[in-house]
């Protein structure tokens, strides 16, 4: 329970609510639902793994990508994190003066920011990121072995299409 109230109570007193609105309650259902489970699960991976290593969920994500794609330019890590420039350069200069990410000018064009993980980040980064999976197989262990992938690409559809509507 995330709320005061239960997932159960909350859909009840929706449907008791609204249910006389000509609505498509089973869309509302999976958009709010996966609103609730991607904050569920981003506050538990907080709490049992990332919090461990100083982290918050942000910190991580761009740990995570700069990791995936170094060097990578500060506007290619907002927009793969799906933050504001201005959140990132202060998450930057925390794990910067933590020594895990190091920036430096574009030697294409001077105006670029590129991240780079110094070796203290690449090495949180594999120590890190096993403990980060188990969670996540600890998560998805709900969903059935032969439903993962089906799952899976049921949340790619609903980003590709969130990401294609105007």
């Amino acid at each position: 329970m995330a709320g005061l109230h239960t997932l159960s109570e909350t859909e009840r007193a929706v449907a008791s609510k609204l249910g006389d609105l000509n609505l498509d309650f089973d869309a509302m259902a999976v958009i709010s639902n996966l609103f609730r489970a991607s904050n569920a699960v981003r506050n538990h991976l907080e709490r049992t793994v990332l919090a461990k290593s100083d982290l918050t969920w942000t910190a991580f994500v761009v740990l995570w990508v700069t990791w995936i794609w170094e060097p990578i330019e500060t506007r290619q890590i907002a927009a793969e994190g799906g933050f504001s420039k201005a959140t990132l350069s202060g998450v930057l200069t925390t794990l910067e003066s933590r020594q895990l990410v190091t920036r430096t000018r574009s030697e294409r064009d001077g105006r670029l920011v590129l991240v780079s993980l110094t070796p203290s980040g690449r090495r949180l980064m594999k120590r890190l990121f096993p403990a980060f999976n188990a969670q996540e197989r600890h998560l998805a262990r709900h969903i059935g072995d032969g439903d993962l992938g089906a799952a899976a690409q049921m949340l790619r559809a609903l980003v590709q299409a969130a990401q294609s509507t105007p």
